[in-house]
């Protein structure tokens, strides 16, 4: 494949904890989890007439899984100011939605432990369909307030031009 190099000296896969969100060209603060990238072929099942015992498959439509973005409660207003793009309430042009930019491309990148990049992912034509400002509060937990928005998308591709970074050597 154009565009790699394969690093001979990396045996493990790489590890889900280090990765960062980038639309609108910057970086997204502080998001701690995002649901796994996922798209499905539906199959079409069909008889051959001269063949009645056995059934054919072949590929029938392609749906993309939403996906999903959690971080803890801050000031930064990005969840939001996206979301009110799809709907707002009280909006003085008489609609609930904003026609001009709802849908963004993301990236979405992987790094290795050195926190170099490994993996980008392009997400197309992504839209706010859920937004959750507050979790449930409850004053006798003990846990971080966590935000969301689930993200309908019309489909992902891996950044191949994305090179195996070469892990730093310790000196």
């Amino acid at each position: 494949m154009a565009g790699f190099i394969v690093n001979a000296q990396r045996f493990d896969p790489y590890k889900s904890f280090r990765f960062r969100l980038k639309w609108d060209g910057k970086y997204v603060a502080g998001i701690s989890k995002v649901s796994a990238l996922k798209r499905t072929t539906e199959v079409v099942e069909h008889r051959d007439g001269g063949d009645p015992t056995a059934m054919r498959k072949s590929p029938g439509n392609t749906k993309f899984e939403p996906l999903t973005l959690e971080r803890g409660v801050t000031h930064d207003t990005e969840f939001e100011g996206w979301a009110s793009l799809v709907w707002r309430i009280n909006n003085p042009a008489s609609a609930q939605i904003a026609l001009k930019g709802f849908r963004k491309d993301l990236l979405l990148e992987l790094h290795n432990e050195a926190g170099q990049v490994a993996l980008v992912y392009k997400i197309y034509r992504a839209w706010v369909s859920e937004f959750s400002a507050l979790p449930e509060l409850d004053a006798n937990a003990n846990a971080v307030a966590i935000q969301s928005l689930v993200l309908q998308h019309e489909g992902f591709e891996r950044d191949l031009d994305v090179p195996e970074p070469t892990e730093p050597a310790v000196v």
